[in-house]
């Protein structure tokens, strides 16, 4: 890592699509729940929209016409698909040696995901990331994405000011999230939503891999 000034002292990541690989499973998921219900199958660019929403908003925007009091079967139905093959998700190549250099920086660390507390728990259990988070903050613990709730929490917690934390995300939602905290925000293309939506909420960078990523921040986290 380089020796350039720390601009940040909290950086924040979202989890599926941004550290994880994980954006085409859950888009299958997705999908397979509503055929399991009998609703529409969304594409997969609208599966992947959804994607780093809390799961409730999420299943409520990829199938609009399922009468709500079908949602917990269509949860119930996802969460099936994602558990049985939730062991086929890796980190992208490079994360952990990016998360450990910046802990080599005294950052915090932070997570802020629409996954659930049990799931991401579950989760840091089976990966190499245990004890690396200073704080994290899932969907069903406080409000869901792009509510600012989520950042202004671990903001709190760790005592770091807005204008000292990055979000680092792989959709709109995240960068919505940044905006609506009044923080800065670095995007990464290679998750669920294109980087040609990534504009109108004005990232410092957009990464296309993990390594750019890790360089970027190096230089500028």
């Amino acid at each position: 890592m380089t020796s350039a000034p720390r601009h940040f002292d909290l950086i924040v990541f979202d989890w599926d699509g941004t550290l994880f690989d994980s954006t085409k499973l859950i888009a299958r998921c997705i999908q397979a729940a509503c055929a399991d219900v009998g609703t529409d199958v969304p594409s997969d660019r609208d599966a992947n929209y959804v994607i780093g929403l809390g799961l409730t908003d999420a299943l409520r925007h990829a199938a609009p016409a399922l009468p709500r009091e079908r949602y917990r079967e269509l949860a119930e139905r996802y969460r099936h698909h994602y558990f049985a093959s939730q062991n086929d998700i890796v980190l992208f190549e490079g994360t952990l040696e990016m998360l450990h250099a910046l802990k080599a920086r005294e950052h915090w660390l932070g997570v802020a995901t629409g996954k659930s507390r049990q799931g991401l728990d579950a989760a840091l259990d089976r990966s190499q990331l245990k004890g690396l988070f200073d704080a994290t903050r899932t969907a069903d613990e406080t409000a869901s994405k792009p509510d600012p709730m989520m950042l202004l929490e671990l903001m709190r917690e760790l005592g770091a000011a807005p204008g000292r934390t990055l979000m680092v995300g792989d959709t709109t939602h995240d960068l919505q999230l940044a905006v609506n905290a009044g923080c800065a925000s670095v995007a990464v293309s290679f998750g669920a939503h294109d980087r040609e939506a990534f504009g109108p909420f004005g990232p410092r960078h957009v990464a296309h891999s993990t390594s750019e990523l890790a360089a970027w921040l190096a230089e500028h986290g």
